[in-house]
């Protein structure tokens, strides 16, 4: 799986398998390692067994890592029940803002760094340190603002993981989607990751879980050869 996840070279492969009672195993990896979560795979996994595997199905259960992961359909929107992943306060003692190469307004700790800047544009304009990213650890780093036509914008760089920077990325907003939730006192979020190829994101915030939405487009199929 990590061999064809490196031929890719994309953020994530997501790799499936079915178990008992309509269950299916899920596994993610970027081109260099395993990970713990994954939106985008996780979203284009259930359409994919919606189309050819199971077209009856309208919730499907995926066992990860993370746990249990359900999505569920609703006409061609699909949404995921994410663990939300809330983020405590940190101080990197400047090695934060060193490899953004800005001063944050507030830096917070999850599964990966979180950087609030000030305004949309400052999370546009980032053009981080690679290199210093990547010594940070905590896989990633979430930078993040308020948003113009939008309650929130960000973008995701893992150098470590192998992605330098993801385009749409469904575990981040975990932590975002609860980190806006208490600034703006909402529970449902309109979000857009500003990466080159971007995305839009519409989150829900449920106690302990988040609901992540968005669509699939079918564009490919075809078969690996293994020796």
């Amino acid at each position: 799986m990590q061999s064809i996840a490196a031929e890719h070279n994309l953020s994530e492969t997501a790799f499936i398998r079915p178990l008992e009672d309509r269950e299916w195993e899920i596994r993610w990896m970027t081109p260099v390692t395993e990970v713990d979560l994954c939106g985008h795979a996780t979203l284009a996994s259930a359409a994919v067994v919606r189309r050819f595997l199971d077209p009856d199905v309208s919730n499907i259960r995926f066992r990860s890592r993370s746990g249990l992961l359900s999505v569920r359909f609703d006409g061609e929107d699909m949404e995921m029940d994410f663990p939300a992943r809330p983020a405590l306060v940190a101080d990197t003692k400047g090695a934060l803002a060193d490899a953004l190469g800005t001063e944050p307004v507030s830096e917070w700790l999850a599964d990966y760094y979180l950087a609030e800047l000030e305004t949309e544009s400052a999370v546009r304009d980032l053009n981080p340190h690679m290199g210093r990213v990547a010594a940070l650890g905590h896989t990633g780093v979430i930078v993040t603002a308020r948003g113009h036509d939008v309650d929130f914008v960000s973008r995701f760089f893992a150098p470590a993981a192998g992605v330098p920077e993801d385009p749409v990325t469904g575990s981040a907003h975990c932590t975002l989607a609860p980190f806006w939730a208490e600034r703006l006192g909402k529970q449902d979020l309109l979000a857009r990751q500003v990466s080159r190829r971007g995305g839009r994101v519409i989150c829900r915030v449920r106690g302990d879980r988040v609901g992540i939405a968005g669509c699939a487009i079918h564009f490919m199929q075809g078969v690996i050869e293994l020796d």
